[in-house]
């Protein structure tokens, strides 16, 4: 095993004693609540727990000092955390930036360099390598669920969505995937947008587009937009879809298409989910707009998802050496205070997009934490990046309670103060109450898919 600073108990079942929980996270009975001890650290709320594995599965939650010393080990109190979940990345991108770097390190270029590279290299064998590379490292880091868009714009989604449904079934009960596509908004007016929702139908996945035309690059605000969002939703509609939106991830206060789809979501009387990812040029708005459009996705139950590194990487670059004057992120906490469910997430992957990142949810909330400031409280922050992104894809997941699946990390950290200021490389990560090998899978690895 690598790194991990302990190791549970062979047998099926034992006793993880002295452990610090997230209260949020717990889903115990309302006798058990009132019995959990808080941690006063002046942060968060941490509870005292023991927790009792069964065959796999969490046996029992109870106060710190309810089982005797044989039971199982004193984690002297360790935090613990369940699995987390990513709710919006993008495997098939995932490590090409050794062959195809962004020299500009802004969104035009990545976009550019990801078309030069997805034309020459995306063939089947290529994303299915750099996919389950990135799989095994997320798994490595106690992730238990991925939800990845999937670049689809012809002939790409005929080769990317039949690998993604390969690894869905291949990583059954390791990593619970959800796929989405991603295209200009554009092509859903075109007979290629009716096919790539069939795609995405048959693969059981989310219709997904971003809010940006290839007809009009230059326009923020393309002239069919509101023509082509009623498409989208007419598609995925009648296919019983949900939706996935790459939205207003721009610099520029004109991009405004967040609040139209709201408007749309209405007017459609849309059944289905709604996510929305980015929105980052809804910070740039003046605090009226801002509401409004709060408002207007509150009434249209869409939900939001920041990616704070990536768009911090990409957002406010400038061709001169120049610093950024602004963080890139969106109204997490304006959005989060009036109701709607937010959730962060690790988007790409040393890709033209970042060229950082290693499928890690843990270290995406903690930097999330620095970069969107949700600290002083953190209160229940912790949910972005497991229970609330679950519950965005369906699933049952991000919560620790009885006869849930014992699939959990186990940190040294013992507050959140020591989890956010030093880097968590030696957790244990327990799947179905087994500590799993945590090495990471080796770059060199990629080495003949980058030789080309």
């Amino acid at each position: 095993m690598s790194h991990s600073f302990f190791q549970p108990p062979a047998q099926d079942n034992y006793v993880l004693r002295n452990l610090r929980a997230p209260r949020c996270l717990l889903q115990v009975d309302a006798a058990t609540a009132d019995r959990l001890r808080p941690i006063h650290d002046g942060h968060s709320d941490l509870v005292a727990v023991d927790l009792r594995i069964a065959h796999g599965r969490i046996d029992a939650i109870a106060p710190a000092g309810s089982f005797d010393a044989a039971s199982g080990p004193d984690l002297d109190a360790s935090m613990v955390l369940p699995g987390m979940v990513d709710v919006h990345t993008h495997l098939d991108k995932g490590h090409i930036w050794p062959r195809q770097p962004n020299a500009t390190g802004d969104g035009a270029g990545a976009s550019k360099a990801t078309g030069i590279d997805r034309t020459a290299n995306w063939h089947a064998d290529d994303v299915r390598q750099r996919m389950d590379f990135g799989l095994r490292t997320a798994y490595a880091k106690g992730v238990v669920a991925i939800r990845t868009h999937l670049d689809s714009l012809a002939p790409q989604a005929a080769i990317s969505f039949p690998v993604f449904r390969e690894m869905r079934e291949r990583w059954t009960g390791r990593i619970e995937l959800q796929a989405s596509s991603i295209a200009p908004l554009n092509i859903f007016l075109t007979d290629e947008g009716r096919q790539l929702a069939d795609i995405v139908a048959e693969s059981g996945g989310r219709l997904g587009c971003v809010t940006k035309s290839m007809t009009y690059p230059a326009d923020t605000m393309p002239p069919d937009l509101d023509e082509a969002l009623v498409r989208v939703f007419q598609l995925a509609a009648e296919r019983g879809l949900d939706l996935d939106l790459h939205v207003d991830e721009s610099t520029d206060p004109a991009a405004r298409s967040l609040i139209r789809v709201a408007r749309t979501a209405i007017a459609q009387n849309f059944k289905g989910r709604i996510l929305c990812g980015h929105v980052t040029s809804l910070a740039l708005q003046t605090d009226d707009f801002i509401e409004e459009t709060i408002a207007a996705c509150k009434e249209a139950g869409i939900d939001i998802v920041s990616l704070p590194t990536v768009n911090m990487y990409l957002q406010d670059r400038s061709p001169e050496a120049r610093t950024p004057r602004w963080r890139g992120v969106t109204v997490l906490h304006e959005m989060k205070a009036r109701g709607l469910r937010v959730a962060v997430a690790g988007d790409n992957c040393r890709d033209p997009f970042y060229a950082y990142g290693d499928h890690d949810m843990l270290d995406t909330f903690t930097q999330a934490v620095k970069i969107l400031h949700l600290d002083h409280p953190l209160g229940d922050w912790i949910r972005a990046a497991t229970e609330t992104p679950a519950a965005i894809m369906g699933i049952d997941r991000g919560t620790i309670k009885v006869g849930g699946p014992a699939d959990l990390l186990v940190l040294k950290a013992r507050s959140y103060s020591e989890m956010l200021a030093r880097a968590q490389f030696d957790r244990t990560v327990i799947r179905a109450g087994r500590a799993i090998d945590t090495t990471l899978p080796d770059y060199r690895e990629l080495d003949a898919l980058m030789a080309v």
